[in-house]
C-alpha cells in the first residue's frame, strides 16, 4: 500500500472527450480525492450512487475530486473509454473520469483494486487510503460512504483523518497481460 504521508503522485490522463486533467488541475482544492474505479465491477456498481453524491457534497466544500480507470480494455471492453462517458452520464458524475491506458498512474498510486481511494491533503500527502463504508454487495449494510466521508470531513476542517482505516474491498484491476505490478 502507498504509505501514509506519500506525496500525491503526478498525472496527465485524458477524459473520454479528449480533455486532460493533471494533479495540478487540482491545486486549488483544500483535498483531492483519487479513486480507480471502473464500470464493470460490482462492487462499484454497489456504491456508484454513493459517488456521486459524495462528489455533490463535497466539490462545493473545496475537494477535488477525480476518478480514473485503469482496466485494460482488450479483456474488459465494457470499461473502455466509450463505456466510461456512457457511466459518467449515467450515474451523475460531476468530477473528471480519465483513462490510465498504460496503467502507470495506477502503478504509481499502487492501486489494488476498483474502487481504491487515495485522500491528499492540502499539501497533496496521502492521509487516507481505505474504504468507502463497510457496505459490500449483498451484505446489506446501506451504502452512505461513512468512512470516506469522515476522513474528507477532518481533512477539510484542518484536521488528520483517524487512523484506523480499513482497506477498500473490490475487483482487482485488470493489468495488461506482461504489466502487472510488482507490489502484489
Amino acid at each position: 500500500m502507498l504509505a501514509l504521508g506519500t506525496a500525491a503522485p503526478d498525472f496527465q490522463l485524458q477524459d473520454p472527450a479528449g480533455k486532460y486533467s493533471t494533479l495540478a488541475s487540482f491545486k486549488d482544492k483544500s483535498a483531492l480525492l483519487v479513486m480507480f474505479i471502473c464500470n464493470h465491477c460490482p462492487y462499484v456498481k454497489h456504491v456508484r450512487a454513493g459517488l456521486a453524491q459524495l462528489a455533490k457534497d463535497y466539490e462545493p466544500r473545496g475537494a477535488g475530486i477525480v476518478a480514473i480507470n485503469a482496466n485494460d480494455v482488450t479483456s474488459h471492453p465494457d470499461d473502455s473509454p466509450a463505456k466510461m462517458a456512457e457511466e459518467a452520464k449515467s450515474a451523475g458524475y460531476t468530477f473528471p473520469y480519465l483513462f490510465d491506458e498504460k496503467q502507470a498512474v495506477a502503478k504509481a498510486y499502487r492501486a489494488a483494486c476498483t474502487p481504491d481511494f487515495f485522500l491528499f491533503d492540502r499539501g497533496r500527502r496521502l492521509v487516507y487510503r481505505g474504504q468507502f463504508d463497510a457496505s459490500r454487495p449483498g451484505n446489506g449494510i446501506p451504502v452512505t460512504g461513512k468512512d470516506l466521508r469522515a476522513a474528507l470531513d477532518a481533512v477539510l476542517s484542518g484536521k488528520p483523518p483517524s487512523m484506523m482505516q480499513t482497506p477498500s474491498m473490490g475487483c482487482n484491476i485488470k493489468w495488461k497481460r506482461g504489466n502487472e505490478p510488482d507490489y502484489f
